[in-house]
């Protein structure tokens, strides 16, 4: 029980009373002092805590509080008439209040957990729709978009013939079998190429065309883990990288790639229908 109400009608008598021995409080700091509780430990109010703190120690608080103690003990061993104790109960005295659904959405700490929960759940829906369309070395495929994206002709070797020839030096300058360039993109004149290492030391070779500035790219299929075997798919698949598209195939344990900044429907006329 707190002495608040025993403070208000009762001013200490004894002669330190009107000085803070040790201690100089604010008017503020004054009035929190003479609401406080007999316990300390229920002072939430940091305010009141603080003054609590300063106030400690003075003989004017120390009478306050030792009066306080004794007037809850004397009010703690009045009998209670049965007639008054029936309007308490154990229970709460008031109902709390029911949460509405409105009330619920308001609720900033719900509405916060609600737009995370959206969030990811956005996310979650990109990367699976984004994965629908994968297959065996598409993620092989996307980090060759990107270093189509950055890179320059003069690092590619000048070469100005048929793309479909090159597969005879990829094998005789580089010992690469099965390089070939698909018959549809064969006949494409080239500007350069290379053979490279990415970082899984994979050797890629890499063409650059006149035709819409369009860049090929030769490099192994994806493997069984386990097996070894190779990981085929049918038809032509198409993979998306930073404004740049690629129709991959797969012949012969080798990828190919065609890949030009731009969406799908420009590389499409380059494509040869899938057969019913």
């Amino acid at each position: 029980m707190g002495g608040g109400s025993s403070k208000r009608g009762w001013t200490p008598s004894y002669p330190e009373a009107s000085e803070m021995k040790t201690t100089r409080l604010s008017r503020r700091q004054r009035a929190l002092v003479n609401c406080a509780p007999i316990s300390e430990e229920r002072i939430k109010d940091r305010s009141m805590r603080s003054a609590v703190f300063r106030a400690q120690g003075s003989n004017e608080f120390a009478n306050q509080q030792s009066f306080d103690r004794c007037v809850a003990a004397l009010v703690r061993t009045i009998p209670i008439p049965p007639e008054t104790a029936e309007w308490f109960s154990t229970g709460d005295l008031l109902p709390p209040s029911k949460w509405t659904w409105k009330k619920t959405v308001r609720n900033p700490a719900i509405l916060a957990i609600g737009i995370a929960l959206v969030v990811i759940a956005g996310v979650l829906v990109f990367q699976f729709l984004g994965r629908l369309n994968d297959f065996p070395g598409s993620a092989t495929a996307r980090k060759l978009l990107t270093i189509a994206g950055s890179t320059r002709s003069v690092l590619l070797d000048p070469v100005n013939t048929d793309a479909g020839t090159l597969s005879d030096l990829f094998f005789m300058k580089h010992g690469l079998e099965h390089y070939d360039v698909p018959p549809e993109f064969a006949d494409f004149r080239t500007i350069g190429c290379r053979v490279f290492e990415d970082d899984e030391s994979q050797r890629i070779a890499q063409i650059w065309v006149a035709e819409k500035r369009m860049q090929f790219f030769l490099f192994p299929a994806e493997r069984n883990a386990k097996t070894g075997t190779i990981l085929r798919f049918p038809a032509w698949r198409y993979v998306h990288q930073e404004g740049w598209v690629g129709a991959v195939t797969e012949r012969n344990g080798v990828c190919f790639m065609a890949a030009l900044r731009g969406r799908e429907k420009d590389l499409a006329p380059y494509i040869p229908k899938a057969k019913p």
